[in-house]
């Protein structure tokens, strides 16, 4: 382990696996959901009064789909299935599933784990458009006239 002022870093074989914020002072906390999401999908029930929910959102595309299940499922069948999208975002990258959930909110398709799953796997397989780059020839002439007049 390495304590620096800002951060924590766990170290094993000599590999950085985890850097945690430090926090100061009484009553801070830094939840991963890494670390329990596969308890809490067992028990979904738990998730709507667990003291530190909020740390369960890892940015605001999951909170937004974690509200749209709500408005249209029970609470308890809504934290199951956002529970279960956690646990893909967990097992197959946090960035992929976020940028499944955005695809699906920008066509206003329901969701649901199946639909999230769905949309990571096409965003996996297909190609990432890259913006075309063109770089103009270039004219050595001018760097011979520079050359001839030095």
């Amino acid at each position: 382990m390495r304590l620096y002022a800002e951060v924590l870093e766990v170290w094993y074989a000599q590999r950085c696996v985890e850097r945690i914020p430090r926090l100061r002072g009484e009553g801070k906390h830094h939840v991963q959901y890494r670390h329990l999401i596969d308890w809490l999908v067992k028990k979904p029930g738990a998730f709507e009064n667990y003291r530190y929910r909020a740390d369960l959102f890892p940015s605001s595309h999951f909170r937004r789909a974690y509200d749209q299940l709500k408005g249209r499922l029970s609470v308890n069948n809504a934290a199951a299935v956002y529970l279960k999208i956690l646990q893909l975002a967990a097992d197959q990258g946090e960035s992929l599933v976020e940028r499944a959930l955005q695809a699906l909110s920008d066509r206003h398709q329901d969701l649901s784990c199946e639909a999230v799953e769905a949309q990571a796997a096409r965003l996996r397989e297909g190609p990432r458009t890259a913006d075309e780059v063109r770089v103009a020839e270039v004219d050595f002439a001018a760097y011979d006239s520079l050359l001839e007049a030095a």
